[in-house]
């Protein structure tokens, strides 16, 4: 099949982008033709505002570029995953244009939330899901602590609800979870466009010995991943030595208070290549994933998940989807230090149980998250997208371009 996989990258590497660059190898390494279409958030800096705002609304220039692609490589299927800013939702057009069938990863909440995140003031926020126009995500300045740009993703947001752009020009959505989805569902999206597929790591990096020597954090350190509460619950369990690997905006403020409270407990390894992160993975006990805001679907975990390595998560938003209490890991109170604290300590005392919930966590790697188990759900979306393409084109629908 030939594909054209469509990706706007982050200036700092995230998921999204290790997501998108693992589905083209697993599609590329089953004989697919892979064109690629991609944009960078790099190019921000040349831009003016207004010319940023204009873009994001809709890229003349996005429809046009991606019309020509389409045309010279007869393309049969597109599938985005991240459009925003610099591709825009114009590239649905481009698509509608070429009569070819769309399906897009919904990786995060940017469609009904100006943050993407459904997170505000340290909880989770829903009060723009569902609006025309998020004007409570304007007024706390909810993307970037900007009110100008938050203003031009919720005006984004509010277009193409009016001109019906999310449910007419996608044949198929991508949601990462079932909670996932029913926050777009609650949105405005039709349900019956969305298809739940989880992410995947490409390569299996195999499964760890038993044990472990300590209790593992791997992942941003910003606000929102429960660093305050995880710093807390390792002071009221200084028996349980604990790494902490990432880098982020609370790396210096954590180093501080590690090194203020003389927390011996505590090593911080800064950022680590995903080679190093596996090979700890594999020396740990159990993985603490305190994330208080709704993750979509971490690769964090799938990786836990590929070594055997169980995990102590909050209870929270898709993570009891993944994570099931007492078989593949242990399930707190979110932003609850002191249920962390006692789950952690029963975690380090109970090894056996902590090893027989590691096996049931590989088991549900090879069940649900291998490359090979991607690529069948995604030539099931696939086929969706291409059925709905011929319904909605008919004879144009494969025709040669024009």
């Amino acid at each position: 099949m030939k594909i054209l996989l469509a990706h706007n990258h982050y200036i700092q590497r995230g998921g999204e982008d290790t997501a998108y660059h693992a589905e083209k190898e697993i599609l590329q390494s089953r004989g697919h033709r892979i064109i690629e279409y991609k944009d960078h958030n790099a190019r921000i800096r040349e831009m003016g505002r207004i010319q940023l705002g204009l873009n994001t609304l809709f890229s003349v220039s996005s429809r046009t570029r991606l019309r020509k692609t389409l045309a010279q490589h007869r393309i049969e299927l597109a599938h985005f995953q991240n459009i925003f800013p610099l591709i825009s939702p114009s590239a649905y057009y481009a698509c509608q244009d070429m009569s070819t069938p769309v399906v897009q990863t919904l990786h995060n909440f940017r469609l009904i939330c100006p943050s993407a995140m459904l997170f505000r003031s340290g909880v989770p926020c829903e009060s723009c899901v569902g609006r025309v126009v998020a004007w409570n995500g304007v007024l706390h300045r909810c993307y970037r602590g900007s009110t100008m740009q938050t203003a031009a993703v919720a005006l984004m947001q509010s277009l193409h609800k009016l001109l019906d752009t999310w449910n007419s020009k996608v044949d198929i959505y991508v949601a990462l979870t079932i909670f996932g989805k029913s926050k777009f569902v609650a949105g405005g999206l039709d349900a019956g466009k969305i298809v739940v597929k989880p992410n995947c790591i490409q390569s299996d990096p195999g499964s760890r010995p038993d044990g472990g020597r300590y209790a593992l954090f791997v992942g941003r350190l910003s606000r929102e991943k429960g660093l305050g509460t995880l710093l807390e619950a390792a002071r009221k369990a200084p028996s349980v030595p604990l790494k902490i690997i990432g880098i982020g905006s609370l790396f210096n403020d954590l180093a501080s208070a590690v090194q203020e409270s003389r927390l011996n407990n505590i090593e911080l390894c800064g950022f680590l290549c995903q080679n190093e992160i596996l090979s700890f993975m594999k020396g740990a006990r159990f993985l603490i994933f305190p994330s208080e805001w709704y993750e979509g679907f971490p690769l964090t975990l799938v990786e836990s998940f590929a070594c055997g390595l169980p995990v102590v998560a909050s209870r929270l938003g898709a993570i009891p989807e993944i994570v099931e209490d007492g078989r593949t890991g242990l399930l707190f109170r979110p932003g609850d230090s002191t249920d962390l604290a006692h789950k952690i300590e029963w975690a380090w005392i109970h090894e056996k149980q902590m090893t027989d919930m590691g096996k049931n966590a590989r088991r549900e790697y090879e069940l649900k998250y291998t490359a090979e188990r991607n690529y069948e759900m995604l030539m099931h979306i696939y086929d969706l997208a291409k059925q709905r393409g011929r319904e909605r084109y008919g004879s144009r629908y494969g025709a040669p371009a024009r």
